[in-house]
């Protein structure tokens, strides 16, 4: 039995099929002809991106805008005049071949992402890796056996699935999956609980334990992969699969309902989206509102800076699809992981902590105030709120706010028609905004907890480092005492608090967080139906009097001890 990071829920029971992660070595070649060298690498180059631009519809109609950013991002590296131009100079420079120029630049490229200090950056070289594979597959003339093309049932195990592979998942025949490298945040993770396939991933070495062909068991809720599995422990997991998929049938009908606990106390869940795109699986689990709409994902969708009229035209959409429902969308909030190839910025150090969010739209102006207008402009369809991400302080607030007026002033004299009455949130994933949160209270109408920066900030972890990611940790009884003291102050000034990071989803805590009084619950579609169910089955009452035990640990794993024996999700 393996025992790793359970990344997205479910059971599945299959063949294993491995897949081999063998590199292609090329030897050093001369060529007595590199013009004509140059224009054959030039070909297999284009067709590439060809194949890139394909796959960016079809994971678009699959999965939707924000998860074809992935491979929108590897056109872009296809594309880079720096990295190409390497490639062809070296072929050109040194009269050899374009496999082993390829080879040669791709290398040394991917080892300085590697070499990098923030984790974002060392992920990229997973994605230079698989961008250069592609462009040799074709020089070389190798036909790889697609997972598109899987005609048997199955269980991907392998050392990691790249964006390219997980795109071309068909869910009739891929039952799940399990990888030795990987965490929560990746990719693969991602697109997993994306397509609602169970998925291990970190399982480290001991994945080489399976075989091909061998029969596993994939629990993803758990974390465990059992390589061939006794009959007793084979017949447990088929009745434990049947019980899942029926449990998840039954919390279709959760669907229509309202958030309401047995005591009658009302709260929202909501969702989490990128683009309009998102909307149908949201829509279909009955979320009661949006209550994270990142609009950066428009701005990386562009290989320019959207205008007023391309966001205003995103933002309507979504707002009249919604029919009334509110709808928080979050100011662009670029920089640290999320880069724009024609806005240029300087490598930070710390680009988790540097020119980012907030930051960068106060600085330009030119950049937020073409987004405000755009937002003003469709409040008149729907219900809109605008939400400021990385507030630190009350200045930056105050600045944003001005911005907002003044666009509220020059759209009034345009004579355009908007809600005059726009709510104005912020998020609250600084440490500094929750502990100053009675002064920040003041000033807006509504707190969102981005618990997934307020956990990174809080406790100085890296959420993308896996040799730390033990230590980010949603119980950490430092990270639960910030989130109470930003309820209470909210409520003290008559204002309502969410939460839209991953933690408002997970629904051991839900009954904590409902205890210590949070109004609304923002997360991926897929997370809806269950939290929905632990509310309605909830008592408010008992949940406050649950929660109070849990600001008195000291310990996280305390916490989730006293959980387990006490909060039934």
């Amino acid at each position: 039995m393996l025992k790793a990071v359970g990344v997205s829920f479910g059971i599945a029971i299959g063949k294993a099929l491995v897949i081999s992660d063998e590199v292609v070595e090329v030897k050093k070649s001369k060529v007595s002809d590199s013009k004509g060298e140059v224009a054959r690498f030039d070909n297999a180059l284009k067709e590439a991106i060809s194949e890139l631009e394909k796959m960016v519809e079809g994971v678009k109609e699959k999965l939707g805008n924000e998860k074809a950013e992935i491979f929108e991002a590897h056109l872009c590296m296809l594309e880079d005049p720096e990295f190409i131009g390497a490639i062809q100079k070296k072929i050109d420079d040194e009269m050899v071949s374009a496999e082993y120029s390829l080879q040669t630049v791709s290398t040394e490229t991917a080892a300085v992402f590697e070499n990098m200090d923030n984790e974002y950056m060392k992920e990229r070289a997973v994605d230079i890796r698989d961008v250069s594979k592609r462009v040799m597959n074709i020089l070389m003339g190798i036909k790889v056996a697609s997972i598109a093309d899987i005609q048997d049932e199955c269980i991907l195990v392998a050392r990691d699935l790249t964006p390219s592979d997980t795109a071309q998942i068909d869910k009739e025949k891929v039952l799940a999956f399990v990888t030795e490298i990987g965490g929560r945040t990746a990719h693969t993770s991602i697109i997993a609980r994306s397509l609602e396939l169970p998925a291990v991933v970190g399982a480290g070495s001991d994945i080489h334990q399976i075989k091909d062909g061998d029969l596993i068991i994939v629990d993803g809720e758990e974390g465990l992969v059992i390589i061939k599995p006794d009959e007793k422990t084979l017949n447990e997991y088929k009745i434990k699969r049947e019980e899942f998929i029926e449990s998840k049938h039954q919390l279709l009908k959760y669907a229509t309902m309202s958030s309401i606990t047995t005591d009658g106390k009302k709260v929202e869940i909501a969702a989490n989206i990128g683009s309009a795109a998102d909307l149908g699986a949201v829509l279909k689990n009955g979320a009661e509102a949006i209550g994270l709409f990142r609009t950066e994902f428009l701005y990386m969708a562009n290989d320019a800076l959207p205008t007023e009229e391309e966001q205003f035209v995103e933002y309507k959409s979504v707002l009249e699809k919604m029919n009334g429902k509110p709808v928080i969308i979050r100011t662009l909030d670029i920089g640290g992981d999320k880069k724009l190839d024609y806005l240029p910025m300087d490598e930070e150090m710390n680009p988790f902590l540097g020119y980012r969010a907030i930051r960068l739209c106060l600085d330009r102006t030119d950049i937020f105030k073409t987004q405000l207008r755009a937002l003003v402009r469709a409040s008149a369809f729907g219900k809109l709120k605008i939400m400021f991400p990385m507030i630190c302080n009350i200045q930056e607030l105050r600045a944003a706010k001005k911005l907002l007026e003044e666009c509220t002033k020059e759209l009034k004299s345009e004579g355009v028609t908007f809600d005059e009455k726009i709510e104005v949130g912020i998020m609250i994933e600084i440490p500094s905004a929750a502990i100053i949160s009675d002064v920040l209270a003041k000033e807006v109408d509504f707190f969102s907890i981005g618990t997934n920066d307020l956990i990174q900030y809080t406790l100085a972890v890296d959420r993308m480092n896996e040799k730390i990611s033990y230590l980010y940790d949603f119980y950490h009884p430092a990270v639960l005492r910030l989130i109470k003291i930003v309820i209470d102050n909210g409520h003290k000034a008559g204002i309502t608090v969410n939460m839209c990071g991953e933690m408002a989803g997970d629904a051991n805590l839900i009954p904590v967080l409902l205890g210590f009084g949070l109004d609304e619950f923002s997360m991926s579609a897929a997370s809806i139906l269950r939290a929905r169910k632990t509310i309605t089955n909830s008592s408010f009452k008992e949940c406050e009097k649950l929660s109070e035990p849990v600001l008195t640990f000291g310990d996280a794993d305390e916490i989730k001890d006293y959980i387990k024996a006490n909060i039934k999700a």
